[in-house]
């Protein structure tokens, strides 16, 4: 059983994480790998909303999604998206970054070579990793615009939909571990953390959600 302080601890961490950005027209859409399709349906929606006029989908496979999207993962959210309606030819596909950095920097190569000029991105991640994914893009490719965009959904409706509880909490203390370790080592932007961010993941991290915390180097 997960205590009512853990779930209200992840609360935290899963408002902190989101950046509320109002989604508007930019250049590209750039998808961002991991086992939630919601990210595939997300760049779909902002597509057919005009709100961007190509879409990459970026991201090879991970221990989460190595069973489930064999392909990779940028793969099969373009073949969601081609199921949604999408025509092929207003999707890019990247499909060997492994993680939030190679995303950014292999996606920016990408369209590079396809001669997109880029002057702003709908970034769109899953909803407890749009900051770090912010973070990410503004140190490494700080010229953009970045708009952050994920799905709406609440916590508990989030966890319901991955019928994985342990995984989700696991997640959001990863991502707010590196928030805090990654500027150092020059991988993203340092943002504030308030106290109450902070002390909800050492109290998490001390409950034993930590299935997903990185190697500090």
């Amino acid at each position: 059983m997960i205590s009512a302080q853990a779930w209200s601890d992840a609360q935290v961490l899963w408002d902190f994480q989101q950046m509320h950005h109002e989604p508007r027209p930019c250049s590209v859409a750039i998808g961002l790998g991991s086992h939630d399709l919601g990210v595939a349906d997300v760049a779909v929606d902002l597509y057919e909303r005009g709100l961007a006029p190509l879409i990459v989908f970026t991201g090879a496979t991970s221990r989460t999604t190595r069973g489930r999207m064999p392909r990779g993962e940028a793969e099969h959210y373009r073949e969601r998206a081609l199921q949604l309606g999408v025509p092929a030819s207003a999707i890019l596909v990247e499909p060997n970054a492994r993680n939030t950095g190679e995303n950014i920097r292999f996606s920016r190569e990408l369209l590079a070579k396809h001669d997109v000029d880029v002057s702003s991105i709908l970034l769109v991640s899953k909803p407890y990793e749009e900051r770090r994914a912010y973070a990410t893009a503004r140190k490494l490719w700080p010229e953009v615009q970045v708009v952050s965009a994920s799905t709406h959904m609440t916590l508990p409706e989030y966890v319901d939909s991955i019928q994985d509880a342990r995984l989700v909490f696991d997640m959001l203390v990863g991502a707010q571990q590196r928030l805090l370790i990654y500027p150092e080592q020059g991988f993203m932007i340092r943002q504030q953390i308030p106290e109450a961010v902070a002390a909800a993941y050492g109290r998490l991290c001390a409950e034993g959600f930590t299935g997903r915390l990185g190697s500090i180097s």
